[in-house]
């Protein structure tokens, strides 16, 4: 068991070695990206990577807290279902991919959110031994969320 300190080093350890591992690879618009802490240009609207002591997960977060505005976000994501998974198609190796779409949920703060999102469930950021596996699932997923965002973010420009 880890104090709250050395789990936070660990997972600061881990998301350094994720950004170095991305670093090189430039954006679907030819860009250099910030790949662990990806700005959408849309407020509200996140793509995010989670890593609690148990399991990952990535995938777009929708926060506005406007329950109209989030759910009509939501909705124009719903129409735009079939590009997310073509998306991967410019990915040199294919990888099944498998959103889970969350129209209302929480967050960790309590927060009502909606979700688009693929999980890892099994590994854990605080085993070293997991994190191959770990960037192997957020790699392509990063990828393919950036080639999807860059494809449909003028839809949510308002």
């Amino acid at each position: 068991m880890y104090s709250r300190q050395e789990a936070s080093q660990i997972r600061q350890q881990f998301y350094t070695r994720l950004g170095q591992y991305m670093a090189p690879i430039l954006s679907a618009s030819g860009e250099r990206q910030n790949w662990l802490n990806y700005k959408t240009g849309i407020r509200h609207i996140y793509i995010r990577m989670d890593t609690p002591n148990r399991g990952a997960s990535i995938g777009f977060t929708l926060a506005h807290p406007d329950r109209a505005i989030r759910l009509e976000q939501f909705e124009k994501f719903s129409q735009v279902k079939a590009l997310l998974q073509s998306a991967a198609e410019v990915l040199p190796e294919p990888v099944e991919l498998n959103w889970t779409w969350e129209r209302e949920t929480f967050n960790e703060t309590g927060q009502v959110i909606s979700r688009i999102y693929e999980a890892l469930p099994g590994k854990s950021v605080l085993n070293q031994n997991d994190w191959p596996d770990l960037i192997s699932f957020f790699k392509p997923r990063l990828i393919t969320l950036d080639q999807f965002w860059n494809d449909v973010k003028f839809q949510f420009e308002t």
